[in-house]
């Protein structure tokens, strides 16, 4: 298959032109989308097809366009899962993944009522179905085409979704005192901050920003955590790497949390909060 590596090869090389650091790693998981196989696998086929070249030149050329690999390969990998994603909606970040583990590893009810706030695809939802599979999840946005991936997503769980705006202060009523996970992973990045290509012109702009100190979104959330949970539930959210002491903060003036912590994503930077509802017994 020398033909298979000089094209990753040369597609390897046109990538780190463009300023894509995972250059190498991008080539081969476009030739393994456009071959039908896993990157593990590239190395066994026999033959990849005279359509081959044209249509990894293809996606080759987009991805130096800065358009995201998980777009042009239609999924991204989130935990155990792989999601369906792509334009309009928010693509899941492995930072995100550090929040996940955290919540796998509070002990909760045997049936426990989960709600995620900004679900987008729905990976954080889907994700805890699958570890909770008798758990009642409710993943709420208020984007259309993110719900629909996300229902995609959550296909043969008991995932359930509500369209309707976080920021909306009397939200679900019916949920007050009921819950005992609310997890979020708002947009929260600061609308000045620099971001890269990809996320500035095909993520969302309203799942990305989260307003001039990227908080817009995270002051509401924290009080449907404190009227929603139950005492003793726990919360986890997710922001910017420079707005971990403002989230704290923010939590603690609730004044209905308690063992409020800033916590650090796989790759040590400070990335969301997490707490516990107060007024638990014992």
């Amino acid at each position: 298959m020398s033909a298979l590596r000089r094209a990753i090869d040369s597609a390897a090389a046109t990538l780190a032109e463009a300023g894509i650091d995972s250059a190498r790693w991008d080539a081969e998981e476009l030739a393994a989308h456009v071959a039908g196989t896993e990157r593990g696998r590239l190395g066994l086929l026999r033959s990849i097809g005279a359509d081959f070249p044209g249509r990894y030149g293809d996606v080759v050329a987009a991805r130096s366009r800065r358009v995201p690999l998980q777009h042009l390969t239609g999924t991204a990998a989130f935990g155990p899962l792989t999601l369906h994603v792509g334009p309009g909606v928010f693509i899941p970040r492995p930072e995100t993944e550090a929040l996940f583990a955290w919540v796998t590893e509070q002990r909760l009810p045997a049936r426990p009522v989960v709600v995620d706030l900004c679900t987008g695809s729905g990976a954080l939802a889907v994700a805890l179905a699958h570890k909770h599979p008798a758990a009642r999840i409710i993943g709420i946005d208020d984007s259309d085409v993110a719900l629909g991936y996300a229902r995609r997503n959550a296909a043969g769980t008991g995932v359930e979704f509500v369209h309707a705006d976080v920021t909306e202060a009397t939200l679900l009523p019916e949920l007050d005192g009921a819950v005992d996970v609310v997890v979020a992973n708002p947009p929260y990045v600061p609308d000045a901050a620099v971001v890269e290509p990809e996320v500035v012109q095909h993520d969302p702009h309203h799942a990305v920003f989260g307003g001039p100190d990227g908080m817009a979104v995270i002051a509401p959330i924290v009080r449907l955590a404190g009227r929603w949970l139950r005492p003793g539930g726990i919360f986890a959210v997710e922001h910017d790497d420079t707005t971990s002491r403002e989230t704290v903060e923010l939590v603690c003036k609730n004044g209905l949390f308690e063992d409020v912590q800033g916590r650090r994503d796989l790759a040590g930077r400070p990335r969301f909060v997490t707490a516990r509802r107060s007024g638990a017994d014992g």
